[in-house]
């Protein structure tokens, strides 16, 4: 198996649902190939380097996948006639990739994240409770 990214450019006009119809399809179209999608980073309405289809604007989205081959095809075949994609590129990170290794790198991550939000907790709720802590006789007189 090998490990791929792929950046899309949509039309800046898609809406936010037809935004999510690509991203279905293309989530579907990894897993009907038996691949695995690591990642979707959504990088947002951009500035093109370039007019492309008389747009000077596009919305960049970002997936790191892992497959085989097909799997590549297949989606620059669904990219090409989707005439709300501006422009695709795929690169190959890796070949003969361990898929194991990187879930367990995504597992980690996500174990880095949800700790890191409940410390984040834990601190807002210790300031709204000093927030709403009766102030001493010592600290109205300074």
């Amino acid at each position: 198996m090998r490990r791929y990214e792929t950046i899309i450019i949509i039309n800046p006009d898609t809406s936010a649902d037809d935004r999510g119809v690509i991203l279905e399809k293309i989530t579907t179209l990894i897993t009907k190939h038996t691949g695995f999608l690591v990642s979707t980073d959504e990088w947002g309405d951009k500035n093109l380097a370039y007019q492309i289809k008389k747009k000077t604007r596009g919305y960049y989205i970002l997936f790191d996948y892992c497959g085989a081959g097909e799997l590549v095809t297949a989606l620059e075949r669904a990219f090409k006639f989707d005439e709300r994609v501006l422009k695709y590129m795929t690169v190959l990170l890796g070949k003969d990739i361990d898929l194991d290794s990187i879930k367990e790198e995504i597992s980690k991550k996500e174990a880095e994240a949800a700790e890191l939000e409940k410390e984040t907790s834990d601190d807002s709720k210790t300031e709204e409770i000093i927030a709403k802590a009766p102030k001493s006789e010592h600290d109205n007189k300074e």
